[in-house]
């Protein structure tokens, strides 16, 4: 009696566990574009790929491609995209698994994010630099070894997030448990503790509205998938960052926040070294200075960005 009892009450608090999940997917409703500007698609290997651009598309182009965390999208640019597409041709795509783009249950990886951003530089845009956040910024640059790019403007990149975990990433994916725990991980106070605590330096700079967004987004179908592959580790490239960079033919510019924590200065220190190219401090930021002090981030690399007056 007492094991049909404990049986029965698991079978509720499964059955509790997905219909919460439900809901909150319900509630989340579709996912408006994380940036103003006209919306496309291009289809990759099954995937369709929202991208947003903006600028005159006679212009230069300039890629940004956004980093990645269990509520990662394009409108980590949001305070940059609009003054960028006032001088640029401005292309924002959200990653594979991420924001409005497809998120079916494959198996994300490194490899798969590195053909990503190769072909989508390719063919979406014109020798563009490529504006690449966090791991983005180490795919970026081994894209650009078979890409045409203009430049590299990399914010806190990073190749390495720690040793693989695979039971995390198994136990996110996992149907029913899988669900109930991305679901608390991506909770708005669980939001809002990450941006203050790592993205942001002064949390009074965290955007209005971007983790209503985070959480909307987060709550899209298939939503966990690409998040599982990043906290196992699975996203990590396999390269040693500074030695790609210097084995590139396109100029590169390293960004940091001098208050980062996640991707620490000195590592972005160590990076400039060893790829024997120019680091640009931006003080009072962590993670995100490009979103934490856009006008500053915009002033600082300016000269990394193609000269107008070549085209």
């Amino acid at each position: 009696m007492r094991l049909r009892r404990l049986l029965a009450g698991a079978v509720g608090t499964v059955a509790a566990a997905d219909l919460l999940d439900r809901g909150l997917r319900a509630k989340a409703g579709e996912l408006s574009p994380a940036l103003a500007g006209a919306q496309d698609t291009y289809r990759w290997r099954g995937f369709d790929v929202a991208y947003t651009e903006a600028g005159d598309p006679d212009r230069p182009d300039v890629v940004c491609l956004h980093g990645v965390h269990a509520a990662a999208s394009s409108r980590e640019f949001a305070g940059v995209f609009d003054a960028l597409a006032e001088d640029y041709h401005v292309i924002a795509p959200d990653l594979p698994g991420f924001g409005r783009t497809d998120r079916p249950p494959v198996a994300y990886t490194s490899s798969l994010y590195e053909e990503f951003v190769a072909d989508f530089v390719s063919d979406v845009a014109d020798d563009p630099v490529v504006v690449g956040s966090s791991l983005s910024g180490a795919w970026a640059a081994i894209a650009a070894k078979e890409a045409d790019v203009s430049g590299l403007l990399l914010v806190c990149p990073t190749a390495d997030t720690g040793p693989r975990r695979p039971w995390l990433r198994a136990l996110l994916r996992s149907p029913v448990l899988g669900a109930a725990a991305f679901d608390a991980l991506t909770a708005k106070p669980s939001l809002q503790y990450f941006d203050e605590r790592d993205a942001f330096y002064y949390p009074e700079r965290v955007p209005e509205g971007l983790v209503d967004y985070q959480w909307q987004t987060a709550h899209q179908e298939g939503a966990r998938f690409a998040p599982a592959s990043f906290v196992g580790g699975y996203l990590d490239a396999d390269v040693d960052l500074g030695a790609e960079l210097r084995e590139r033919d396109c100029p590169a510019t390293l960004v940091w926040g001098r208050e980062a924590t996640i991707s620490t200065l000195a590592a972005g220190r160590d990076v400039a070294e060893d790829a024997d190219t120019r680091l640009v401090v931006v003080d009072e930021t962590r993670l995100l200075p490009h979103a934490e002090q856009p006008a500053v981030f915009l002033d600082a690399v300016r000269e990394d960005l193609p000269r107008l007056e070549d085209h």
